[in-house]
């Protein structure tokens, strides 16, 4: 059974590997081996047992809100945001269309009504972008040029969402 719950610092090194595993095949798989190095920064060095990468990986995660998913205790989603701006969400692929990114976005936009914002915003990739408009995101300009870490070459689609209050 699939829960929600507030990441805690343990679970960096578990949602290190999801990220560096969900990011490299969903959304960077344009990349080179070295640009790919470049797009996710610390978490190229998520399987490392080095305590500086796992350092590394924790201060990336650290964000105003950090939610997780599970399953049976094992990491399967995860969810980075502050008030009025998601900044990232990454579901392991063999868990997609089950829910999960769902359940993560709407305890987000929970906590950012709790905070009285008025909406959110988020840069979607490509890949993302049909997830955000179900989700009920709309686009709200063109596509956008893109950077991750020390890399580029990443399209992102600007959306928000009007949150109501309920």
């Amino acid at each position: 059974m699939i829960s929600v719950r507030n990441y805690h610092k343990v679970d960096a090194q578990a949602v290190g590997i999801l990220v560096a595993d969900t990011y490299s095949e969903y959304n960077l798989s344009f990349a080179s081996p070295d640009e790919l190095e470049k797009l996710l920064g610390p978490f190229w060095y998520a399987r490392s047992q080095e305590a500086g990468h796992q350092e590394a990986i924790a201060v990336v995660i650290e964000a105003e809100m950090v939610y997780v998913a599970q399953d049976e205790g094992e990491v399967v989603g995860v969810l980075r945001g502050r008030r009025e701006r998601l900044q990232s969400l990454f579901v392991r692929g063999d868990y997609h269309r089950q829910g999960i990114g769902r359940q993560l976005v709407e305890r987000y936009e929970h906590a950012c009504r709790q905070q009285e914002s008025r909406q959110v915003k988020v840069a979607a990739t490509l890949y993302a972008v049909p997830f955000y408009t179900r989700m009920g995101y709309k686009k709200t300009t063109g596509l956008r040029p893109g950077w991750s870490f020390g890399g580029s070459g990443l399209v992102y689609q600007p959306m928000k969402k009007v949150l109501v209050r309920g």
